[in-house]
């Protein structure tokens, strides 16, 4: 069965529901957890045209690897508590996608399973929101659990 579980989270509900079946999992099965949580910063690249002009792009980095850090370290906790071995993996780029920073953490610390929360989203919405469980379904090759929201 599993034995290296990776859980990728955001401050979503369903990530805290995926964080929780992961957690439920890992104990069970005797497995090692990494919780991981991915920072898009493609956004602040754009600085280039403009934005670093009405914003101070390392200031809200750093701020991004404070609530990235602080969501981590709650996350660890709740791991703990509920007693599984548990370790955390900040992740962060600025030219990759969020998809594949997941699977390539997850192939890295050689999980053999991915847990991560899907909104479920469909037509018009999907289309402009985008989908990182779907892109990560497209290009893993490590079994993949998706836990919905309701």
């Amino acid at each position: 069965m599993y034995k290296r579980i990776l859980v990728a989270i955001d401050n979503s509900t369903t990530a805290q529901k995926a964080l929780g079946e992961a957690i439920a999992l890992a104990r069970a099965l005797g497995a090692s957890l990494c919780i991981a949580n991915a920072a898009d910063e493609a956004p602040l690249s754009q600085h280039g045209m403009g934005l670093g002009s009405y914003i101070d792009v390392d200031k809200v980095k750093e701020e991004m690897r404070a609530a990235s850090n602080s969501l981590l370290a709650q996350a660890l906790a709740q791991a703990t508590a509920a007693g599984c071995q548990a370790e955390v993996l900040a992740i962060e780029s600025a030219e990759r996608r969020l998809a594949s920073m997941i699977v390539d953490a997850a192939t890295t610390w050689n999980a053999d399973l991915i847990v991560m929360g899907t909104h479920g989203r469909r037509g018009f919405e999907r289309l402009l929101v985008g989908s990182v469980a779907e892109h990560v379904i497209r290009i893993t090759t490590t079994s993949l659990m998706l836990v919905r929201e309701a």
